[in-house]
């Protein structure tokens, strides 16, 4: 889901009667009806079907239907419509941050290490791999192979512009990281974007150091 999707599904939690609807659904352990749900927060049953349905479109709840009776059959009535916390995960940082890629570069670092791999090693290929993937399941249309990979990292946070034969970022979405373990988060940082231009198919394209105040330390060229 993008920044203004998902702006807009948190966003929908401010309405206070939502917001604690919500809180509420969260919390228990079994999907609950709107009844209970009402009750629970002291509003009307039809209030609380329309918030409860708001917070289903923004796919911050999810529904069931089932007869709460356990009956079936002739006669067991009709099955209930029951609110549950969705699995889909929600996040929005201004500017972009994405430390779960680093948490995932990392483990998979970790996985090939206890294998056998050197670290260093280990580091490098997993970055790189996980933006090779990247780059192959973005969809683009543009030709030149700088803006592509302009295109693709703006995508994922990183605020890319185009400069002649460079692509200068001017976000790093591991900012707090970065600034704290440097040399391995640029490492990461640089081979993640090479990875991402390989698997853009940007042909001719290099990722390299090159830090500079208030830009990402990654600057890709056209070799």
């Amino acid at each position: 889901m993008d920044l203004a999707g998902q702006a807009s599904s948190i966003g929908a939690l401010a309405e206070p009667v939502r917001r604690a609807l919500y809180e509420y659904v969260a919390t228990q352990a079994d999907p609950v009806s709107r009844e209970q749900a009402a009750s629970a927060v002291d509003v009307p049953a039809h209030t609380a079907k329309f918030h409860l349905d708001k917070l289903v479109d923004e796919g911050l709840l999810e529904t069931e239907f089932r007869r709460l009776s356990g009956r079936t059959g002739p006669g067991a009535g009709r099955p209930s419509k029951l609110y549950q916390r969705s699995a889909r995960e929600f996040a929005v940082s201004l500017p972009e941050r994405h430390y779960d890629l680093v948490g995932h570069i990392l483990a998979s670092a970790v996985e090939q290490a206890a294998r056998g791999t050197s670290l260093d090693d280990a580091l490098s290929s997993a970055a790189t791999e996980h933006g090779r993937v990247d780059g192959q399941s973005a969809e683009s249309g543009v030709e030149d192979p700088l803006d592509r990979l302009a295109e693709t990292l703006s995508g994922r946070g990183y605020e890319a512009r185009r400069e002649d034969d460079t692509v200068t970022l001017a976000n790093c979405p591991f900012d707090s990281l970065a600034k704290q373990h440097t040399e391995l988060v640029c490492g990461l940082n640089r081979d993640y974007v090479q990875g991402v231009a390989d698997g853009l198919g940007c042909t001719g394209v290099e990722a390299c150091l090159e830090p500079e105040d208030g830009l990402c330390c990654v600057k890709s060229h056209r070799r």
